[in-house]
């Protein structure tokens, strides 16, 4: 018996002093100016700390919206281009495309053979493009409408999992991102240090297209004062100028049709070449590669521009057909920018632009006050419950409470331990973990009451109590367990923060409960030889 209460009290102990350890980090960093743990700390101990909420800390929260209409053009514009290669590989020449700022597009061919050609290609390959208009030699395409329900909805889908991908690079912890609406999403960045980078990454659509520069009778320069040919488009370079070091915008008179975008792309990594200039190396996927690589044996000799949102970074030369699914993007960026550039592009690239509808900053005198009013919401909770155990329980309401008082470590270390993010509810779950577990305390001293009304001894009492009462309260735990798990599954920020808390929560009270009441009990039975309990 006494080698057993040794091993329990190691046991409880070790929980202790475990929970304590993993909340030291939490503690320093509160106290700290710059919130830095010492260098050898970092290394070679625990690191992870409790993070606080928006509602807490501050941050900022964004509205964005998605430009659905673009992405759908952007599609249609992709999915002409394989049409234009469909109709190659089938003997189909001289076709013609005629790309605008609409859903729809004109295809024109040189007979009435080839037209009747292509539209037996359109059934069979093309289900998902339908006609909405007829000539002699032409045709006016569109999506139909199964398909533009359909790229709605993944784009919207998608929006959100790129923005969420590219925050997680980020490093903001426990950030909130949901949908509103169709083409909305909402997001709330906690804790922030500069705020405006990630506005920067969250917003940079980072389209990486590649897209051929237009041999055209009239130049750039030409073209920006009648306007671009039709099917063309003038975007522009930034440079800066080797004597005076200010930036120079060169333009480039471009085909509109994307001949490849990164939709293909498996990594992106910031390098320097030769000269020290910063670039971002980019690797595609197999299917990238082989596109990647007709491309370029197709328009040999001539200028391929990689843009990027509407941005030309380079437009090298095509000297030869280029195999193994590789390109380089340079530009004058910084080694920040570029890295930046790299994640976004790793991230996944935005399937449409968006923009900043609403921003708003949330300061750190409203995360103090709000940690003000809880945490005295809170000490007054569990106040109130200490007493009332003592008062209704007597000294046995003392073994509750220290078991009560013990759940705080365990919790606040388990919090830590898991890079956990406190909210405003999450510090009313805690509250609300302290009143079950006063709960399951009140079950078990019943029972002890039970016992003891049958004249049993305090020793039997006491063991027949937590034994009567333990699948009563492993049930009603288990039910508020898959209650908390639902609501983290499907809740936003907060509710998410105040399912983890109460987990946590209702695991340790349990463990207190049962495990460190009876611990106590068990040793004041032994060594204080009572007759009578006072409960």
């Amino acid at each position: 018996m006494e080698r057993n209460l040794t091993a329990r009290g190691l046991v409880l102990a070790l929980v202790i002093l475990g929970g304590l350890f993993y909340f030291l980090p939490t503690l320093y960093r509160l106290g700290s100016a710059d919130g830095r743990l010492p260098a050898f700390w970092e290394k070679y101990l625990p690191n992870k700390s409790i993070n606080l909420g928006l509602d807490l800390r501050g941050g900022i929260y964004l509205v964005m919206e998605v430009d659905i209409p673009a992405a759908i053009i952007a599609n249609t514009h992709m999915k002409a281009e394989e049409l234009r290669r469909e109709l190659g590989t089938a003997g189909v020449s001289g076709v013609q495309l005629n790309l605008g700022d609409s859903p729809d597009f004109e295809l024109r061919v040189a007979d009435a053979a080839k037209l009747a050609q292509t539209k037996e290609i359109l059934a069979k390959e093309f289900p998902n493009l339908k006609i909405v208009a007829e000539s002699e030699l032409s045709l006016t395409l569109a999506m139909t409408d199964e398909e533009r329900e359909y790229i709605q909805t993944l784009i919207s889908r998608q929006a959100l999992e790129t923005i969420r991908n590219r925050v997680d690079m980020f490093g903001v912890a426990e950030p909130d991102i949901r949908p509103q609406g169709q083409d909305r999403i909402v997001i709330q960045l906690p804790g922030l240090a500069n705020p405006q980078d990630a506005v920067d990454l969250i917003g940079k659509t980072a389209v990486l297209e590649f897209k051929l520069v237009e041999d055209a009778a009239i130049s750039p320069e030409e073209a920006l004062k009648s306007g671009p040919p039709p099917g063309t488009t003038v975007l522009f370079e930034r440079r800066n100028d080797p004597v005076t070091g200010e930036e120079i915008k060169v333009p480039y008179l471009l085909r509109k049709q994307t001949l490849l975008t990164g939709n293909s792309l498996v990594d992106a990594r910031v390098r320097r070449s030769d000269l020290g200039e910063v670039q971002v190396s980019i690797t595609f996927d197999s299917r990238g590669a082989r596109d990647f690589e007709e491309i370029t044996g197709q328009y040999t000799n001539r200028l391929l521009a990689i843009v990027l949102d509407d941005q030309v970074y380079s437009a090298p030369r095509i000297n030869e057909r280029i195999s193994g699914g590789e390109a380089v993007i340079t530009g004058s960026f910084t080694p920040e920018e570029g890295q930046i550039l790299a994640v976004a592009l790793r991230a996944g690239s935005l399937p449409a632009p968006v923009k900043v509808l609403e921003k708003r900053s949330v300061g750190p005198s409203l995360g103090q006050d709000s940690i003000r009013q809880g945490l005295t919401a809170g000490i007054v909770g569990v106040s109130l419950i200490l007493l009332f155990i003592v008062v209704y329980y007597s000294w046995s309401g003392l073994v509750a409470d220290a078991a009560l008082i013990l759940n705080f470590p365990i919790i606040l270390g388990a919090l830590a331990a898991f890079g956990a993010t406190l909210t405003l509810p999450g510090i009313f779950g805690l509250v609300l973990t302290m009143a079950m577990a006063v709960d399951a305390n009140v079950l078990i001293f019943e029972r002890i009451r039970e016992e003891l009304r049958l004249g049993k001894s305090p020793g039997a009492a006491v063991n027949g109590g937590f034994n009567r009462a333990f699948w009563t309260i492993f049930d009603s735990n288990l039910t508020t367990i898959i209650a908390a798990l639902v609501l983290y599954q499907f809740g936003s920020g907060p509710i998410r923060g105040f399912a983890v808390t109460l987990t946590i929560g209702i695991l340790s009270s349990m463990f207190t409960a049962i495990f460190a009441s009876r611990l106590i009990f068990d040793l004041v039975l032994k060594y204080r030889k009572v007759k009578k309990l006072s409960i």
